[in-house]
């Protein structure tokens, strides 16, 4: 059961209180964590979350390439276009050449706006993960029976295309209430992505005695902070990701590890992003054979196919 978010958690009798907290996880240091394999006795799992996103014009929220002037804001809402129009398909193609799977994040929208899009992913055979209705929107704002339409809506919407419902979900904007990973559980969810305290899987309680697992999703290597955010150019962000694989790497010879990479297809598929970001995961396949490249689904039931105590 969860702990009440609203009310400080208590030390030792005696002890002073200490910060209110969301009572999900416990602290879990990963020195001494007990030791397994991903499939294939690999130590390292690696998957690419592509987020495929779908905004309103003249209204809600959205990334800036500069900043928005009054709405309509044309600038903004055409240079997020690009991405499903040109740079989600340069995408998938690079995917294609390197013979890499994705987890693809998907606003319910995208299914209105640009089915051709989902039907290329659909035949590449990626997985779908249940990203929002649109990233116009924030998740966490909204009272417990609003979010749980949301939550609702996208799932049924994705379900009917896909033919089965996603086992996994990203907030839009990596916002949670609350009572997010609760409605989530009660929903039929396995995993959810939106926590990134750890580089290995992470199980979350939830209310009525239930559970839902947090896959690690990246905000390092996440092109939305590092590129428009720390203003990292493209040879910096594709050098974060090749020096994140090379350490991760070696680190894992300790215990098992994942490495998410998060993309929108309006920042690295942009040419001279794309050209470094070819350069980044080239260098991540050539080693494929030292690795395990999934999906973060896969992730997830190989996690929750351990027995009791191995994840924290």
């Amino acid at each position: 059961m969860s702990q009440d978010p609203t009310e400080p958690a208590r030390g030792p009798r005696g002890s002073a209180p200490i910060l209110p907290t969301h009572g999900r996880y416990r602290y879990s240091p990963i020195a001494g964590r007990p030791t397994w394999e991903w499939p294939g006795g690999r130590r390292l799992a690696v998957y690419i979350g592509l987020n495929l996103e779908h905004f309103a014009f003249g209204e809600g929220l959205g990334a800036e390439l500069a900043p928005g002037g009054p709405q309509p804001d044309v600038l903004n809402f055409a240079w997020r276009d690009y991405g499903n129009r040109v740079g989600a398909w340069r995408l998938l193609d690079l995917f294609d050449a390197l013979s890499l799977p994705a987890s693809v994040l998907v606003n319910s929208a995208i299914y209105g706006y640009c089915p051709e899009l989902m039907d290329a992913v659909r035949a590449r055979g990626d997985e779908v993960v249940g990203h929002g209705r649109t990233n116009s929107e924030r998740q966490g704002v909204l009272a417990e029976p609003e979010e749980r339409t949301l939550i609702e809506e996208t799932t049924a919407v994705i379900e009917a295309h896909e033919g089965r419902r996603p086992r996994g979900w990203l907030g839009p904007w990596i916002s949670q209430s609350h009572r997010t990973p609760d409605l989530l559980a009660e929903a039929g969810y396995d995993y959810l992505l939106d926590w990134c305290m750890d580089d290995q899987p992470v199980w979350f309680s939830a209310r009525g005695g239930r559970r839902i697992l947090s896959v690690p999703y990246p905000q390092e290597l996440n092109d939305i902070p590092a590129i428009v955010g720390r203003k990292d150019s493209a040879e910096q962000f594709a050098d974060t990701i090749i020096d994140t694989f090379d350490e991760q790497l070696e680190q894992s010879a300790k215990g098992p590890l994942v490495m998410g990479i998060a993309l929108h297809p309006y920042l690295v598929g942009q040419p001279h992003r794309l050209r470094h970001l070819r350069r980044a995961l080239r260098h991540i396949a050539e080693r494929r054979d030292e690795i395990w490249f999934t999906t973060a689904g896969a992730v997830a039931e190989h996690a929750r196919s351990l027995p009791d105590g191995v994840i924290p």
